[in-house]
This record gives structure tokens, C-alpha cells and sequence, in this order.
């Protein structure tokens, strides 16, 4: 089991973002250009890990040693079921240089963009409160 799964298995976002690579480069579903960089992927991770209800990965794909893995997902916004992949690629140290989240079906996705942006904004208000 590769160390981001267990991580994110065990709703501790904290793990899983200490293993991105500082310059780790993210490719969002719902937002055409990446995000780039630790400090900006952390609160979208965190933000996700509170809008997915049911969140389980159900198969990974890749040997241990590759470079690249594939984590299978299903989990639930509202009503609406999701099945995902998280694509891992891992850079020098086997920290995660690229991390590559695809959802479907299309109505799933259209609910993630809704609830992302919601739970975005209402962090943004906290913060800044």
C-alpha cells in the first residue's frame, strides 16, 4: 500500500500532504490549470477530505517501487456517487511530484466543482474572520 493511500485512508491529511514534494504540481478535475506547490495543494486536500462522504479506495495499481501509481476511489457528495482516480507520480525521495485526481460521471464531477468552491469560500471566510 503505497504511503499516500494509507495516509488519506486514515483521514490524516496532515501525512499526506507532508508527502508532496515542495514543488508538487496538481491536476484538478474540475480547473484547467494546476495548482503548483505544497502550500497551495495542503487546504485543497484538506478541503476535499470535507466535502467526499463515504471516501474508500477500493484498488491501487503500480508495484511498490514504480514511479507511478494509480489510487481507484468511490465516495459520495450529497447524493451523488463519485468514482475517481488519483494518479501518484513520484519525484526523487519518493515524495509525490505529481498528483492527477480524475472523477466520474459528469454530474458527480459538477457536484464536486459546486461543493469545492462552497468549502473553499467558507475557509476563505474563516480565515479571514
Amino acid at each position: 500500500m503505497h504511503p499516500f493511500r494509507a495516509a488519506v485512508e486514515a483521514r490524516d491529511m496532515a501525512a499526506a500532504v507532508a508527502l508532496l514534494a515542495d514543488d508538487v504540481v496538481f491536476f484538478s478535475p474540475i480547473v484547467f490549470k494546476p495548482y503548483q506547490g505544497r502550500d497551495t495543494v495542503a487546504p485543497i486536500l484538506h478541503a476535499v477530505q470535507r466535502v467526499f462522504e463515504d471516501f474508500r479506495y477500493v484498488r491501487e495499481v503500480g508495484a511498490d517501487d514504480a514511479p507511478d501509481h494509480a489510487l481507484v476511489f468511490r465516495a459520495r457528495i450529497g447524493e451523488r456517487e463519485i468514482e475517481g482516480v488519483d494518479l501518484l507520480h513520484l519525484g526523487e525521495g519518493g515524495s509525490v511530484a505529481e498528483l492527477t485526481v480524475m472523477v466520474r460521471p459528469l454530474t458527480a464531477a459538477q457536484a464536486l466543482a459546486e461543493a469545492m468552491r462552497a468549502q473553499l469560500a467558507a475557509d476563505k471566510g474563516a480565515i479571514g474572520a
